[in-house]
């Protein structure tokens, strides 16, 4: 049985791929999108988001989110909204589950660190290094580097791009520079992910104390499931009254994305994933609940991603990886052989300086935290 036969004409369909960047031969069990699905859930990378930060560092409390955990959420929430529009579910999963694969240790303060040390070698965006990590830096065969992922699913992974960086990318980055968009599966994962990490960031900051039931009922559109939840449970309280409340808005939000997306579908008129490339953005919330979705965001990002406890640690997170970085930069030889590039001449000194970037942000938070005591402690416990 063909698992594709049920998708809407404008889906993306393996047959109808752009294929992959080294010709292999189809499998015969599965559809190449979920060959992809399956590359990446076996791929070191993957592992790895099991101990970076997703808010809080791992080692902060077993039970908050890490970027493997918020992965699979994703994962989830985009199946679901997949399978409602007739897309393809096993592409939307695999972008899903490879949007993170280049997030450095420490979350967005680890990135932010590795970018201001990388600025005159290009930079660095975890974007363009998930594309990086699936392309090149992932060596499990023995036909190429990288997984040879399906141009959908990498187009997918790749969320934006500059148009110098576009410039540079091939096909990959054409959409960029001609301002087209990508498939529907993608601007679903896209969207999944922001439903995700909001409404679970709400759910870890709660958990840890720096958010209180307080402030969050000051934000209408978690006071509003709140109220229901009481409703219907009189006298709920504790963990089971918040996991009530914030399965709610989650469900609020998807329930929404499908409606509105429906209809955009239905208005644009689509007949073909060429017609997705040249619409408008699709994939979205009715105005409404996206201005219910940006309060949201703005909440979190004023009482809990800038809280101080949160600032304290992303400064020590911003400094072990500015220290790691000049630390390998000025000698070269103290990283493992794989990463060492030999005497660098002015040509090859961007190239070791991207050797060094992704050393570092393939570390998870503890490996970060180890190698810099080894580097910087002297005693006899980090010789």
């Amino acid at each position: 049985m063909n698992p594709e036969a049920s998708l809407a004409p404008y889906a993306a369909h393996s047959a109808l791929s752009r294929g992959r960047l080294f010709e292999e031969a189809p499998p015969s069990a599965r559809s190449d999108f979920q060959r992809d699905r399956d590359r990446i859930i076996h791929c070191t990378a993957f592992r790895r988001l099991e101990y970076k930060t997703q808010v809080f560092v791992n080692h902060e409390g077993d039970l908050f989110r890490t970027r493997l955990t918020h992965s699979i959420e994703v994962a989830q929430i985009a199946r679901s909204i997949a399978r409602n529009l007739q897309l393809n579910e096993d592409l939307v999963e695999a972008i899903s589950l490879a949007h993170d694969l280049g997030h450095t240790p420490f979350g967005h303060a680890g990135q932010d660190a590795l970018n201001d040390c990388m600025e005159g070698h290009g930079g660095f965006e975890h974007n363009l290094q998930s594309l990086r990590v699936v392309d090149q830096l992932e060596q499990r065969y023995g036909a190429f580097d990288g997984l040879n992922l399906m141009f959908e699913t990498r187009e997918g992974i790749l969320k934006h791009c500059s148009l110098a960086n576009a410039k540079k990318l091939g096909d990959i980055g054409e959409r960029f520079i001609q301002r087209r968009q990508p498939s529907l599966e993608a601007q679903v994962a896209n969207l999944a992910d922001e439903i995700a990490y909001n409404n679970h960031d709400v759910d870890d900051g709660l958990r840890s104390g720096l958010l209180t039931l307080e402030q969050m009922n000051q934000i209408d559109f978690y006071a509003r499931h709140s109220r229901e939840v009481e409703r219907l449970f009189p006298g709920l309280s504790g963990r089971r009254a918040i996991n009530e409340t914030v399965r709610r808005m989650i469900n609020a939000l998807i329930t929404d994305l499908i409606q509105t997306s429906q209809q955009r579908i239905l208005d644009a008129g689509l007949q073909s994933v060429d017609d997705v490339r040249n619409a408008p953005p699709l994939i979205a919330f009715s105005d409404g609940m996206a201005q219910q979705a940006a309060l949201l965001k703005r909440f979190l990002r004023e009482n809990l991603y800038r809280h101080y406890l949160v600032n304290r640690m992303t400064a020590k997170a911003g400094r072990i990886v500015a220290e790691l970085y000049a630390c390998f930069s000025a000698e070269p030889t103290l990283l493992p052989p794989d990463y060492q590039l030999g005497q660098a001449g002015a040509a090859d000194a961007n190239s070791q300086a991207r050797a060094i970037a992704d050393y570092i942000a393939g570390m998870t938070d503890r490996y970060a935290i180890r190698e810099h005591r080894r580097l910087f402690l002297v005693d006899e416990g980090h010789l």
